[in-house]
């Protein structure tokens, strides 16, 4: 199933660009502290537009602090996140490092997780030499370009597979995942989250856990698309990758797998046909240094197109 279902809502989204000269102030951070101080609370204009781009305000790294704890009032922890990454400050992290020359399909921050972030904010730090960019789309619309037959079988919900070393194979370790060293930290973690689990000796953690596929957001009602099944699946890694993985591990091996919630097999052109689906209806934001890109985590998923030369984008999250 290669093509791409068209019931739905036709109009375009894209976030709501911020310039100095749109909210009225000096293009510093600064002017944007004076801006985000006369507007209060963030929440209201962020549920209406999804996702704000803060653009012209010249915010270095050094600055970038208070902004965040304007846009974000409780940064949290990359906890039980499968994204490799780098620790940088205050609950800020770099992006993905996943290599520069692939794309990384739409997806909602933890969405495979019992709890995840309400807000992302990225920020610019060094833009790309070309490409690079941030695609998000509107989760809604994501869900209703979805082929219905493909809609139903998900209705059950998803069941994911994570296999977490213990410090020596494919993917993150449990204790990168989880941010600790100690065991029943995370089994206490997990077991609030509803997870079932198994230490494996000489092999790691093995988690197992069951979720929607879909998920209505507190303040909109809206139904969006909100799983990472097509990130788990080896399908979702294209087909050279996929078949390297397959080489070298087992089925019950891979890092991360992922299946109906009876334990059916997902098939491959569904998963394509899902990433097709949310790239293609996803608006692209071409960075700038500086930028500040805040998003609602729900009504909203995220990408990364390929890039050349250096970039360095952070990210940080809040509940």
């Amino acid at each position: 199933m290669t093509e791409i279902w068209t019931e739905g809502p036709a109009e375009t989204w894209k976030p709501l660009e911020i310039t100095p000269e749109g909210a009225g102030v000096e293009p510093t951070e600064t002017g944007l502290a004076r801006y985000l101080s006369e507007l209060g609370d963030v929440e209201p204009l962020l549920t209406s537009a999804k996702a704000l781009v803060l653009r012209g305000f010249d915010v270095g790294p050094d600055r970038l602090d208070p902004v965040l704890d304007a846009l974000l009032p409780n940064r949290l922890p990359y906890v039980h996140g499968t994204s490799p990454r780098t620790k940088v400050g205050r609950n800020v992290y770099t992006s993905t490092e996943y290599p520069s020359e692939f794309t990384i399909a739409m997806h909602s921050e933890l969405s495979y997780a019992s709890g995840w972030p309400e807000r992302l904010a990225f920020y610019c730090e060094r833009p790309a030499a070309e490409g690079g960019a941030t695609p998000v789309v509107d989760g809604a619309l994501w869900l209703s370009l979805i082929d219905p037959e493909i809609r139903r079988a998900f209705a059950g919900g998803v069941r994911y597979i994570q296999n977490l070393h213990d410090g020596f194979g494919f993917g993150n370790s449990w204790q990168q995942t989880f941010e600790c060293e100690d065991r029943d930290t995370v089994e206490e973690l997990l077991r609030a989250a509803g997870a079932q689990w198994e230490w494996r000796e000489g092999t790691g953690l093995r988690i197992e856990q069951t979720r929607p596929a879909t998920a209505r957001h507190p303040r909109t009602g809206e139904e969006v698309w909100f799983n990472q099944a097509d990130q788990f699946h080896p399908a979702g890694l294209g087909d050279t990758a996929a078949a390297e993985l397959a080489l070298i591990l087992g089925p019950d091996e891979l890092p991360q797998s992922v299946f109906y919630a009876d334990g059916g097999q997902i098939p491959a052109a569904a998963i394509q046909h899902i990433q097709q689906c949310g790239l293609a209806a996803a608006v692209d934001v071409e960075w700038r240094r500086g930028d500040i890109l805040l998003i609602d985590n729900m009504l909203v998923a995220h990408g990364r197109r390929p890039y050349t030369g250096p970039r360095r984008v952070l990210v940080a999250m809040s509940g």
